[in-house]
């Protein structure tokens, strides 16, 4: 009887360590061991700004350095494919946009990764309609009299892009579609050296987020004539919708996010996106960005797959309407 006894308080002793043990691992949380990199694939652009908004919090977060790193080119594909061909470690993330997450599945003939397979999504961030505009030398105060000097014989507008496959980019080609109408297409490497042409004059129009142009457009150094959301922006409500303009079917959403390289373990994942989330939803942040313009997201790693998903066709479709490439 007593060895039976002592049998039975044996098991009910390993079974109460083994439970503290399960315990203990599931309170301990993944946490970097080195510098997180934060890759932005484009330069001088709201997906910049995003990131630097965040990595200070995210640094006094994790308890590790958070460093900023932009790799632009090939339309956010080089920065993009760094981070998918990395170790999945989670001491590199990707800040995602439309173009290189899922225009460019598309629009490139050959892709370097697969968005879907070698990215693990993260958390979306914020979304945003665009807004059309002139440099203020252009004689046109709205669509109608931008399309018709488009029209007009001899017309050599142009316009500018932050990127091959960017929404600023197809967006564009989307208008010149539904209008019948030529632009040339100028593509920079970023936002900032887009609107130094813009601002200057080498260009002449362009779609960009609220981010990069309500500050020229209140020194008067650029004209907002249409935005490309279902509904006109709270901070300008005087400039129309696309919709409003004559193209009901014209709405475009630019976005951003925070992704892995696939792969990236479950836990990590889960902390990443719990540590960002809270970030995003601080009130210094949310005023900043809804001071943009920005719809704040923040939601789950499984929403923002699935919105990926879905983007992926839908900017197919509007690729193959087009016809646009990779120049």
């Amino acid at each position: 009887m007593r060895v039976q006894k002592r049998k039975v308080l044996a098991l009910a002793v390993a079974a109460a360590t083994g439970l503290g043990f399960a315990t203990a691992s599931l309170a301990q949380e993944w946490s970097p061991t080195k510098t997180v990199r934060i890759i932005v694939p484009i330069v001088g652009s709201t997906n910049d700004v995003l990131a630097r908004l965040v990595a200070p919090k995210l640094q006094d977060a994790i308890g590790q350095p958070v460093v900023v790193e932009n790799k632009p080119g090939a339309g956010g594909n080089i920065g993009a494919d760094m981070v998918a061909k990395g170790p999945a470690d989670g001491h590199t993330l990707l800040i995602g946009y439309n173009g290189p997450i899922a225009i460019n599945v598309t629009l490139f003939d050959k892709m370097p990764y697969d968005p879907v397979k070698d990215l693990a999504p993260i958390t979306l961030a914020v979304t945003s309609p665009q807004y059309l505009v002139v440099n203020p030398q252009v004689p046109a105060n709205n669509v109608a009299e931008l399309i018709a000097l488009a029209k007009a014989p001899g017309s050599k507008l142009s316009y500018a892009s932050v990127a091959v496959g960017s929404a600023s980019h197809l967006t564009m080609e989307m208008l010149k579609l539904a209008a019948g109408v030529e632009i040339t297409h100028i593509p920079y490497k970023g936002a900032a050296p887009a609107l130094t042409d813009l601002v200057g004059g080498q260009v002449q129009t362009a779609f960009m987020v609220p981010g990069n142009v309500l500050q020229f457009a209140k020194e008067g150094r650029l004209r907002l004539i249409a935005s490309s959301g279902q509904k006109r922006f709270p901070g300008t409500p005087n400039v129309p919708t696309l919709v409003e303009s004559g193209y009901p079917d014209l709405v475009a959403t630019s976005w951003i996010g925070f992704l892995a390289a696939g792969g990236t373990p479950r836990p990590i994942i889960d902390r990443y996106n719990r540590e960002i989330v809270k970030i995003l939803n601080t009130p210094e942040i949310r005023e900043k960005l809804t001071g943009m313009e920005f719809e704040v997201v923040a939601g789950t790693p499984e929403q923002f797959s699935g919105w990926i998903r879905s983007e992926i066709p839908r900017w197919g479709k509007v690729i193959k309407a087009t016809g646009a490439k990779a120049d």
